[in-house]
């Protein structure tokens, strides 16, 4: 049965699929389908528009329309469905708990995985993760795993780890994410890795610039990568 009622409406032309939004609704009512924000079903949506503060673009607003009731109940079954069915762990917070020896094989001693959380990427991390809060982070390129190989061992454990690359993803959402980090998160320290490429330059600045808006003083450390996995440099740029 069809009332008027508050309801979230997505703009297809604004929304660029980021995904944020999808986490952010608690009934499960987003989904990403061929690239964009979907709104799966009027009923599982209650109108609040919790997920509004999460997109970067605008692409979400509450709107006052005929459509049909909001169902509590259906919205339970739904994310019984979703939850058996494994939903996409990209969307999911987990945390680990991180071995400390390491596992020989027979043919050589392995390094263990020294990260303690998912997701990483971020767009998908949002500022009220719990693995944030008095967090020390580690906010890396995501091409400097791949040049250094014990970035396990000598950067992100110990840490909550932060990926992305400033030369394909949004500068501005990144600020914007990291504004609200400082803001909700008592931050402890943190460290930006990046490549020796020009790309990479303008990582610890985003971070810093991000800080000042939160009215925030955070330890703050670039370190930088050569393209052969030497460290270059260490620079200690906010005490």
């Amino acid at each position: 049965m069809k009332v008027r009622r508050k309801i979230v409406e997505i703009d297809g032309e604004l929304c660029d699929g980021c995904g944020l939004c999808v986490p952010a609704c608690a009934e499960g009512a987003i989904e990403i389908v061929g690239g964009k924000a979907t709104l799966v079903a009027e009923k599982y949506c209650d109108g609040l528009g919790a997920c509004l503060g999460e997109c970067p673009k605008g692409a979400l607003r509450v709107v006052e329309r005929e459509a049909e009731e909001f169902d509590e109940e259906a919205v339970e079954e739904y994310l019984k469905v979703q939850k058996a069915s494994h939903p996409c762990p990209s969307s999911t917070i987990e945390i680990y708990q991180v071995e400390n020896s390491r596992h020989a094989s027979s043919e050589a001693a392995r390094t263990p995985s020294a990260l303690t959380h998912w997701p990483v990427q971020i767009r998908l991390v949002p500022p009220t993760a719990p693995f944030l809060q008095g967090a020390h982070l580690l906010v890396m390129a995501d091409c400097c795993p791949v040049a250094y190989p014990e970035v396990h061992r000598d950067f992100i454990q110990g840490r909550a780890v932060l990926v992305g690359c400033p030369k394909f993803d949004d500068i501005g959402l990144y600020v914007e994410r990291f504004k609200e980090i400082f803001q909700r998160a008592d931050v402890k320290s943190v460290l930006v890795l990046t490549m020796e490429v020009p790309c990479c330059n303008g990582l610890p600045a985003l971070v810093r610039r991000a800080m000042d808006l939160a009215g925030k003083k955070v330890p703050l450390e670039h370190v930088v990568v050569s393209t052969r996995g030497d460290i270059l440099r260490r620079a200690r740029l906010v005490s």
